[in-house]
């Protein structure tokens, strides 16, 4: 019965999002209350349960600092011109042979500090110029580019979903992003220059070399003379994760991954830094001087990019805390506490029989809702029981992976991410399915092999 409430619920979403046009944010938090109300809580208990500190405040309140802060640098980073340094120097290196593997590395690097439409917006310019210099079609460089930002988006912290994922079900954020730096790597390789040979072959009609991008518009147009070096601008890219990898294998080397009953000053230290909030607020003050004052540019300039950057996340970051109200509402209820006792009571609570219903639980709602973000956290909150009631701290971390890995499947018309793709690559919404919907797809099941690999090897 609980099941049938929250398919009514999910039904109920679908049809404010589809039919009504209703605001994301608006019909999540109208949803959660109206699956608190189908599940039985006691009207008294809602509000808290849909806005405290199980639900829309566990995720804000915890993630938004990361979040703005994480879209703050790779917006300085983007307008000091560090991002196109970054892909021109790597398309020097690599050449025209390799040009796929030199825009997957950029993409990358990227990706990582800017949420999927913005690195969107931000490498298709540079990409359709090279494309065009180097006479190959646009979706040769345009595939390995999406895998990458689209891997980045789906398991590495401070990207929203993993970030806000890990957070609700207690996972370690530096072991989530080392564990998902490999995962990452693994899919944007499958998912870029592999899965283009196939495309190639079996939707070669999208594969036309094109003299104009109706959707590019004006280009910025950067003097390489004038752009911070690669070097700083990789550095500045990557700076928050350089923190938060160096705290966990610190502690996992010389604590045991635990902090200390009595503590050392360094162990203090290391502990404080490997905060994700105190990483992104040193990295961002780094940023400011990296990419805007040793640039020469004016605070003002640099204040007009960080508040570019907040209207980008404000978005993602309200559906985040839509998706939190849902699953305040499914641990509160004690829905998530009924699916682990089914588990268990099924004899099913195997590592991988849990990977598998994470990423299955998932799937299914990024199929329905669209929304990778509202997927994620919702599922987050059927699974967050199950991961406590393991004993290993690491499951947290693969399951955490696991609903990343889901949130990318089959993202087809209900999904923003569609829209972007068939707008920038100028392609009929047929060679969408063929390119986007099998890409995201191919992505997501390649990390679901690798999580699963991992969990045998690590659980």
């Amino acid at each position: 019965m609980e099941f049938l409430m929250l398919a009514l619920a999910i039904l109920l979403l679908l049809v404010l999002i589809v039919k009504f046009k209703l605001n994301t944010f608006v019909a999540l938090i109208i949803t959660a209350f109206v699956l608190a109300l189908l599940l039985g809580m006691n009207p008294m208990d809602i509000p808290s349960a849909v806005l405290g500190d199980q639900g829309v405040g566990n995720i804000l309140g915890t993630n938004s600092v990361i979040f703005i802060f994480g879209g703050m640098i790779g917006r300085l980073v983007a307008d000091a011109g560090g991002s196109y340094r970054i892909a021109r120097t790597l398309i020097d290196w690599f050449g025209v042979k390799r040009l796929q593997w030199a825009v997957l590395i950029a993409s990358f690097i990227i990706g990582i500090s800017m949420i999927f439409g913005v690195g969107m917006i931000l490498l298709i310019p540079i990409v359709f110029a090279v494309a065009k210099e180097a006479d190959v079609p646009l979706l040769y460089l345009g595939i390995p580019m999406t895998a990458a930002l689209s891997s980045a988006q789906g398991f590495l912290p401070p990207q929203p979903v993993p970030t806000a994922v890990a957070t609700a079900l207690g996972a370690n954020i530096g072991m989530m992003l080392i564990l998902g730096l490999i995962v990452a790597i693994i899919t944007a390789v499958v998912g870029g220059p592999l899965f283009t040979k196939l495309a190639q072959k079996y939707a070669p009609d999208a594969f036309q070399k094109k003299e104009s991008l109706p959707a590019v518009g004006e280009v910025k147009e950067y003097d390489l003379k004038d752009t911070p070096s690669f070097g700083l601008s990789v550095l500045t890219s990557i700076f928050p994760l350089i923190f938060m990898i160096i705290a966990t294998v610190y502690k996992m080397v010389f604590t045991g991954g635990v902090t200390p009953k009595n503590p050392s000053m360094m162990d203090s230290v290391i502990d404080f830094m490997a905060n994700p909030a105190v990483a992104m607020t040193v990295s961002l003050i780094f940023a400011i001087f990296s990419m805007g004052i040793w640039q020469k540019r004016s605070m003002k300039q640099v204040n007009v990019s960080m508040a570019e950057a907040t209207n980008a996340v404000a978005g993602i970051l309200l559906i985040v805390g839509g998706g939190g109200a849902l699953r305040g509402v499914l641990v509160t209820s004690g829905f998530s506490d009924h699916v682990a006792k089914m588990f268990s009571a099924n004899g099913s609570m195997s590592p991988i029989m849990i990977i598998l219903f994470a990423w299955a639980v998932t799937a299914v709602l990024r199929v329905s809702v669209g929304s990778a973000t509202v997927a994620g956290m919702t599922a987050a909150g059927i699974m967050v029981s199950i991961v406590a009631s393991q004993s290993n701290p690491m499951m947290a971390v693969l399951v955490a992976l696991a609903i990343g890995s889901g949130s990318l499947v089959a993202s087809h018309v209900n999904d923003a991410g569609f829209w972007i793709f068939q707008e920038f690559f100028d392609i009929s919404i047929k060679q969408t399915f063929q390119i986007w919907t099998v890409l995201e797809t191919v992505i997501s099941i390649t990390g679901l092999l690798v999580i699963i690999a991992m969990t045998m090897l690590l659980i």
